[in-house]
């Protein structure tokens, strides 16, 4: 039989695994310097404004973005990517954003659930506005 004063107590073994998981775990979920959110790094879209209709939107589907006008010169950005089951929206009409693949609907205006069967908003990205091209990230 080995000598229990070289053996490693139970507790002692189960309190240093669980210590070495922890560390572990925190060192795959590091801060890599690259920004405070956790939003993806996204490279920026410039846009016309005039491309973009009032009360209407443009979908840019190879970005997957959308990008809508609800009111004269106010312009917003969000994911093109349903929340219901990821398909890409496929279009803006009447104020909402619509989806081909369950007919979820989302404000134009906020990205909100107008339809579902969609439950979360769209994601919003953010818009800015220099000499009639926007800039979205």
């Amino acid at each position: 039989m080995s000598d229990p004063r070289t053996m490693l107590p139970r507790r002692a073994f189960l309190i240093t695994s669980c210590a070495a998981g922890c560390l572990a775990a925190a060192a795959c979920t590091a801060d890599t310097g690259a920004g405070d959110t956790n939003e993806p790094a996204v490279d920026p879209i410039e846009v016309a404004t005039s491309d973009v209709p009032l009360g209407g939107g443009i979908v840019l589907s190879a970005n997957k973005i959308v990008v809508t006008q609800p009111e004269s010169g106010v312009f917003k950005a969000f994911s093109a990517i349903c929340t219901h089951q990821g398909c890409v929206v496929m279009g803006v009409r009447n104020g909402a954003i619509e989806c081909p693949c369950h007919s979820s609907r989302f404000s134009a205006a906020d990205g909100s659930v107008v339809r579902g069967p969609a439950q979360r908003p769209l994601e919003a990205r953010h818009v800015t506005n220099v000499a009639d091209t926007l800039t979205i990230t």
